[in-house]
């Protein structure tokens, strides 16, 4: 997977799971807002520390995971 800019995992934020880099926003959260049709702007809304290349870079993270799992199974 590509190193991400704006996504990070550290053991003591979130207990691991990615987040915005200098958040404890999530990823998994963002997408899952996504998923239920809500706009890039109500998402930056609810979290102005976000901008428009942090969602995108969590849908290009979610979509590179989703690849390289589909890889792993083929």
């Amino acid at each position: 997977m590509p190193k991400a800019r704006y996504i990070v995992s550290d053991p003591e934020i979130c207990g691991g799971a990615p987040t915005f880099k200098g958040t404890r926003i999530p990823v998994h959260v963002v997408l899952e807002i996504m998923a239920n049709e809500e706009r890039f702007d109500k998402i930056l809304k609810a979290y102005p520390s976000l901008t428009r290349k942090h969602i995108q870079e969590a849908l290009n993270f979610a979509a590179d995971v989703v690849n390289y799992q589909e890889k792993d199974i083929a």
